[in-house]
């Protein structure tokens, strides 16, 4: 079950209940994967509110490693979207604010 309070975040992916969450390890593959150089970069980039869909596969690929199961960008990529897109952004955007906010739950946007 995931934990917001240590910046997990629960999201149904591909038929399987998996564990966001970003850790420094999770982080810093962002910073390669963007080409940033710090957290500053990084989290203004996401603040920017622009997402693409390859920019999607990246932070799910990095929360899912980050949350503990090890699957490839290729991986996530191939799975099926449970709940549709705004579902998958939406845990998304709980697991950014949660590592970049004030640790509290992120409330959901809207559709």
């Amino acid at each position: 079950m995931a934990n917001p309070r240590r910046g997990e975040v629960a999201a149904e992916i591909g038929g399987r209940r998996l564990t966001l969450c970003l850790t420094l390890g999770a982080l810093a593959e962002l910073e390669a994967a963007f080409g940033v150089d710090d957290l500053q970069a990084l989290g203004e980039r996401f603040a920017a509110g622009q997402l693409a869909s390859r920019d999607l596969v990246r932070l799910l690929g990095a929360g899912v490693r980050g949350g503990g199961t090890a699957l490839s960008d290729d991986e996530i990529a191939a799975l099926p979207l449970e709940g549709g897109l705004p579902a998958v952004v939406a845990a998304v955007a709980q697991m950014l604010a949660l590592a970049f906010g004030t640790g509290a739950e992120a409330p959901s946007p809207r559709p």
